[in-house]
């Protein structure tokens, strides 16, 4: 509740800022900060779980609100804003994190319940056995323990393949990965940036976090982000753009702890379209990263030429 009166008392002050000066100063960034903190304020899961991290997140953007209010410089604002904006991502992450560690440990009593459960079953029904007849009893728990042996070692087996299997599948279904003779290719849209910036967004974000996750438990494996834009505009600003963009995926992937030396980068601009861009949709198509994850324990191979 108190974090809910913050956002309020925040939004009004901001908006009592805005009211108060002949020209309200503001920036997309602290526009945007105030639509994530709003949105976080809304989730019950960041009271519960991140109400330290929600509380910097409120600090921080009620020094954007202040420098906004007293007109100060657009660049000192939009510094601001972008500290906030990420303490807000920070405050929805730990929760996101904590909430699913608070389910996994609900759902293991429960597990732990219904195998007291079915031990004590069992239990009872070995118990009136042995009272029947002992010797069979003691033939059918030898049975159970050396059929018990068989299927632990059969489980171990399928489950380190099911991992293998697991982390591929999770790529393609999470990262909607296409899988090509290069290696597995993840595509980073236009929306997952901010409007002709390299800017990534939250939904961009985490998308690679969850590249990030698939690198980590898969080390033997490498990337190559390659940049491309539409053919709007000149072909400097558009190279320019493409390579800020690849440079924003590779800086990202390794602040999540991707190990630089396994990240290479590449800037087409508006060369390699994937449609041809006589559309607004389809110039949109043409404006992405891909990242090339490599087949493992091989190298990416070089783009074909365009033919």
């Amino acid at each position: 509740m108190k974090n809910r009166k913050s956002a309020v008392s925040i939004l009004a002050a901001a908006v009592l800022a805005a009211a108060c000066a002949s020209a309200p100063v503001t920036t997309p960034t602290l526009d945007q900060a105030r639509a994530d903190f709003v949105s976080a304020n809304n989730n019950p899961q960041v009271s519960t779980y991140a109400p330290l991290e929600f509380k910097q997140a409120s600090e921080a953007l009620d020094q954007a609100n202040q420098a906004a209010a007293r007109r100060e410089s657009l660049e000192d604002i939009d510094r601001l804003a972008y500290v906030a904006k990420q303490r807000i991502a920070t405050a929805q992450e730990v929760a996101k994190g904590k909430a699913a560690e608070a389910d996994i440990a609900d759902a293991s009593r429960q597990r732990d319940q219904v195998r007291l459960e079915a031990r004590t079953a069992e239990a009872e029904r070995a118990k009136r056995e042995a009272e029947a007849a002992q010797a069979q009893a003691q033939q059918a728990q030898a049975q159970a323990a050396s059929a018990q042996a068989q299927a632990d070692a059969a489980n171990q087996q399928n489950a380190a393949l099911a991992q293998r299997a697991a982390q591929l599948e999770a790529l393609l279904v999470d990262l909607h990965a296409v899988k090509t003779e290069r290696g597995y290719v993840v595509t980073i849209g236009d929306v997952l940036f901010a409007t002709d910036q390299a800017t990534l967004n939250p939904n961009g974000m985490s998308t690679l976090r969850k590249l990030a996750d698939v690198m980590t438990q898969n080390p033997d494996r490498t990337v190559l982000v390659e940049g491309f834009t539409d053919s709007t505009g000149s072909s400097t600003h558009n190279q320019e753009l493409s390579q800020r963009r690849a440079n924003a995926v590779a800086t990202a992937l390794g602040s999540m702890g991707v190990a630089r030396d396994r990240i290479s980068m590449k800037a087409y601009g508006e060369a390699f379209p994937v449609a041809s861009n006589d559309t607004a949709s389809n110039r949109q198509l043409n404006r992405r990263v891909e990242i090339v994850l490599s087949n493992e324990g091989a190298q990416i191979p070089p783009r074909a030429a365009m033919r």
